[in-house]
């Protein structure tokens, strides 16, 4: 009955969201200034949250594949800058701000970014009117023309136009995360000292960028949203790259704190040289802004699932086969850090051709000084010596382990991944479109600046926020709060195209039912003809049948007339009709 109604439910999304898909591409088409407003609308009726987020939760890839969606994204994506811009012309004027005001990068407008006429104010008292705009303009309440902008306002625009871009964000946080990285490497290669010496300052540098890190984590997950303060930190954590995030700080405070101390300054060195290898890992997270790369990020998250099924069947043979080879070869060491060395990591070792015979075959073991006292090779006084009775079984076993490890179990492996990467790469577009919106929403409510200048960022949030209460423009590109009349206007032009794509439906229905009639029209017309066809070949045998009667009847006359007349005397007889 589980199983049934999962089933069902799932149909039942899938059926939805298709319904969804259509009556938004035909708000899109309609209205497509209309059609955003109702992506980023706050619903009461669901919690505040919007279409978007739903989507996001209900994990509708479908429907964040459509090209109504990733309009949206990409427009906020490069905010209002053109979306040709390359790359190499971002990195220039990241690093050289003074080119914002040049024509090294090309911005929209005021008149490219409302694309009307000034005397047509945006306003949504008639459902027929299809203006396009640009998502800051267009989520705004302001429905005054523009007036021709002053130098020192057109200088402030340029510069909050490449600031608050996401892309611009992206940029920056990617630059400024590999120089941490780098000077992250820095510290533990080149200027890591042991106490009492104290830290050198690169490596005061180093702490203050991972506070500032530590500062924007605690931003994300406390102060981002319009939840409680509960409920942001749920959502926070449903995020896999901030636990990864979380995971590397942690494990840089610990490495610190056990690196300031003479006792702990090696454990210190090794925490911070893992903890290395975690921030490394977290560029993985960039690739998602890729087409190419985005979708292999979703493959090797599969893959690593089906590693760890992969290795609970390989642990199980690693076992069977380390602890007989071990009970069989060395009885005698009871070392248990040895013993675990042998049965786990020498088998494993095995598997890829680093195999040590001359532990393993007797007839290669040379004569050593060995014994087999338990007591002295317990106090490591000799080494144990190779027990060479039942060496045949140990050899057997090898070969066995050898066959089963590396061509079942890996061969077994190979096709998972394959299966995984033929599952995911035929629907990759449709992958990255969805985790593309992740990305997209995590670098648009991020500040401006990157670590470690972020607290800049964060000094000049918490004063426009907190102390002049002026509310964050951006905040409308993905949670747009409407009036109540026009959030009743919306609705309405919605329930107008719903309307309009549910007629749609009914008439391709009808269509597609006019035309199956049809074509059933055109088989029986056929089959009628074919039965008059089968009557006039009925008919016309029955005329042959009865003239071939009157034959036959003629004949029979001329024949007894001629057996009776003086013709035919003398003659032989008349042939007569045989009988079957």
């Amino acid at each position: 009955m589980e199983a049934e109604e999962a089933a069902s439910m799932k149909n039942l999304a899938l059926r939805f969201e298709n319904l969804a898909i259509g009556v938004f591409n035909e708000c899109y088409r309609n209205g497509e200034p209309r059609a955003y407003k109702l992506l980023v609308r706050r619903s009461s009726l669901w919690g505040g949250a919007t279409i978007l987020h739903l989507a996001h939760q209900a994990d509708a890839l479908l429907f964040f594949a459509q090209d109504g969606v990733q309009s949206l994204l990409t427009q906020n994506w490069w905010g209002e800058m053109d979306q040709s811009t390359p790359v190499w012309k971002l990195l220039l004027t990241f690093f050289c701000p003074p080119l914002i005001f040049t024509d090294l990068i090309t911005f929209r407008s005021m008149d490219d970014d409302l694309r009307l006429d000034p005397s047509q104010p945006m306003e949504m008292d008639s459902l027929d009117t299809d203006v396009k705009t640009t998502v800051g303009y267009m989520m705004s309440e302001n429905t005054d023309p523009p007036s021709p902008p002053s130098p020192r306002r057109f200088w402030l625009r340029r510069w909050r136009q490449f600031w608050g871009a996401p892309v611009t964000a992206f940029l920056g946080n990617v630059v400024m995360y590999l120089l941490f990285l780098f000077l992250f490497s820095y510290v533990l290669l080149m200027d890591f000292s042991a106490p009492p010496a104290g830290p050198s300052a690169s490596e005061i540098i180093l702490y203050i960028w991972v506070f500032t890190l530590v500062c924007e984590e605690v931003r994300q997950g406390c102060f981002v949203g319009s939840q409680p303060v509960l409920q942001r930190v749920r959502q926070y954590l449903q995020d896999t790259w901030n636990k990864f995030d979380i995971t590397a700080l942690l494990l840089f405070i610990l490495g610190v704190i056990c690196r300031l101390f003479p006792d702990s300054f090696e454990s210190g060195r090794t925490i911070l040289c893992l903890d290395f290898m975690v921030f490394t890992l977290r560029l993985i997270h960039i690739f998602a802004v890729n087409k190419q790369l985005g979708p292999k990020m979703i493959i090797v998250g599969r893959m690593m699932k089906d590693v760890f099924l992969f290795l609970f069947f390989l642990g199980v043979w690693l076992v069977a086969y380390g602890v007989t080879t071990e009970g069989l070869l060395l009885p005698h060491d009871r070392r248990l850090p040895w013993i675990f060395r042998r049965v786990f990591y020498r088998p494993y070792l095995q598997i890829f051709g680093q195999i040590p015979l001359n532990e393993i075959d007797a007839a290669l073991i040379a004569a050593a000084n060995c014994t087999y006292d338990p007591v002295a090779i317990l106090m490591e006084e000799a080494q144990p010596c190779t027990n060479t009775y039942a060496n045949w079984l140990v050899l057997i076993l090898l070969v066995v382990f050898l066959l089963v490890a590396n061509i079942l179990l890996l061969n077994l492996l190979i096709a998972m991944f394959s299966y995984t990467f033929a599952k995911v790469q035929g629907n990759s577009d449709i992958y990255w479109k969805s985790q593309r919106y992740n990305l997209i929403l995590e670098y648009h409510n991020r500040p401006a600046l990157a670590p470690p200048f972020i607290l800049i960022s964060h000094l000049h949030l918490f004063i426009k926020r907190h102390i002049r209460k002026v509310q964050s423009s951006k905040g409308r590109h993905f949670l747009l709060k409407l009036s109540e009349t026009q959030d009743a206007r919306l609705l309405t032009w919605e329930s107008v195209q719903k309307e309009n794509y549910l007629v749609a439906q009914k008439r391709q229905k009808r269509d597609a039912d006019t035309e199956r009639l049809r074509r059933t029209s055109q088989k029986v017309d056929q089959v009628l003809k074919q039965l008059s066809e089968i009557k006039e070949s009925e008919r016309r045998l029955r005329t042959l049948e009865t003239k071939m009667e009157y034959c036959t009847t003629a004949l029979a006359w001329m024949v007894d007339v001629l057996a009776q007349s003086d013709i035919a005397k003398g003659r032989k007889a008349p042939p007569a009709q045989k009988k079957d």
